[in-house]
């Protein structure tokens, strides 16, 4: 359970009746909201804290940051705007027992904190707007199958969050996003409440970071970047290019990292910022605007495939994502647009030429030049498992895997992964570049 070191305020609300919003095919509404600028340092949030107006403040920190300069600058930070912090440190379970458990301690209007990582700060949302909305949990545990929740609009366009991200990728410090653990699986509720109202970005935040890590979250952007694009083969010229100019700088950013990390030296400052600054511009929404939000297959196969092999989401992307482009450019056009993947890919290798002209191979040559770990391994058994989740979930019926049957589902996991023991499984895996390290 979390540890709480300053008892929070607690409020009581009579609930609501309201209906759980159902999960509609379509494109991303053309409304959009884009959200504050992010405060650049943790000398800004004194000043930002006092204009806020807030009274009460609970920090939650992860707890691999709680002890650093980040979390104490933080909390000084609130003390010298005349206010005594709770301090709330995630070192146990971070299912819904304990965001309720959160909630529960929280003035409806009090402002959260949160430092850490995306876990961190999806769990500070989720308690911020538990604490504001008493209806909201029955949002997160209606019985349903599908993996993907939308929140009604009635539930407003921000939570009482102030997000300081302690990793890169993620930018759930800017998104409308969070994942939550739910039945031993993990859901993705999406809506406009889940977007921080500040967001904090310092370079004390990220700087004990590895470079493996660093290098993993310029994928992840990069990957969360161009997914809707090739996924959904409509032409938006606008968003288009944007998405080409931020995957573009993405390339180049984790091209940096790569050399930095040949060279055994430290990512500077400077390069963390700027990755920050892509990760958030993916996720603000902007450049998807029109878009199908049922475009990208990957996620929900890495998602579940994670959970089952309890491995991070970024290794299963990692596997999976080559495998899925290569079926694509071979014309299965289930899974997204052969013509916008070699487009994507045109403007790619103009920042790195060195790369080969096939999407998917270069695709894994990019994944090796950045010693990213794509290494996953599974039996049968565990396959299957995986499978059917994947079809509870997100096919099935439901809209974001709807044409694939569990026979198409099972056999791209199969190649994007090894055995358990014995021989490698096909060229899929591509070359490895380092050991399996724990997350």
């Amino acid at each position: 359970m979390p540890t709480e070191t300053t008892a929070a305020a607690t409020r009581t609300t009579r609930h609501r009746t309201t209906r759980p919003a159902k999960v509609r095919k379509g494109v991303i509404r053309p409304a959009f909201v884009p959200p504050a600028p992010p405060l650049r340092g943790i000398d800004e949030l004194a000043g930002w804290l006092r204009e806020d107006g807030t009274r009460a403040v609970t920090v939650v920190a992860d707890p691999a940051v709680a002890e650093q300069s980040v979390t104490r600058g933080v909390l000084a930070q609130v003390e010298s705007a005349g206010i005594t912090p709770a301090l709330v440190v995630l070192d146990g379970p971070t299912g819904l027992d304990a965001v309720a458990g959160l909630a529960a301690r929280l003035a409806p209007d009090e402002l959260v904190i949160g430092v850490g990582g995306g876990t961190t700060l999806d769990f500070a949302k989720l308690a911020a707007l538990s604490a504001r909305h008493p209806d909201f949990p029955r949002y997160l545990t209606a019985p349903q199958r599908s993996g993907f929740l939308v929140l009604p609009a009635a539930l407003g366009t921000r939570a009482r969050v102030l997000a300081v991200p302690t990793t890169l990728g993620t930018g759930s410090e800017l998104g409308t996003v969070a994942c939550f653990e739910r039945d031993g699986g993990k859901l993705l509720a999406t809506g406009p409440c889940l977007r921080p109202t500040a967001a904090l970005w310092a370079p004390e935040a990220t700087e004990t970071l590895p470079g493996e890590l660093i290098a993993d979250g310029v994928l992840e952007a990069l990957f969360r970047t161009v997914s809707p694009y090739v996924g959904d083969p409509t032409e938006l010229p606008e968003q288009d290019a944007e998405v080409e100019s931020l995957a573009t700088r993405l390339v180049v950013a984790g091209y940096e990292v790569a050399a930095l990390r040949a060279e055994q030296r430290a990512v500077p400052a400077e390069l963390r910022l700027r990755i920050a600054e892509s990760s958030g511009e993916s996720q603000i929404g902007r450049i998807n605007i029109g878009r199908s939000p049922y475009a990208v297959k990957c996620w929900a196969m890495a998602n579940e495939l994670s959970t089952t092999l309890d491995l991070a989401k970024m290794r299963t992307v990692s596997a999976l994502w080559p495998v899925l482009w290569r079926h694509t450019l071979a014309g299965d056009t289930r899974l997204g647009s052969p013509a916008r993947i070699h487009r994507l890919w045109t403007h790619l290798r103009t920042a790195a030429p060195w790369l080969p002209d096939d999407p998917a191979a270069g695709l894994l040559r990019l994944m090796r030049d950045w010693r990213v770990d794509r290494e996953v391994r599974a039996d049968a058994g565990r396959i299957d498992r995986a499978t059917t989740r994947i079809m509870r979930g997100w096919g099935a019926g439901l809209p974001i895997l709807d044409e694939l049957s569990a026979a198409d589902v099972r056999a791209l996991l199969t190649e994007a992964t090894e055995p358990a023991s014995g021989a490698s499984s096909p060229a899929a895996r591509g070359p490895k570049t380092r050991t399996d390290t724990a997350r």
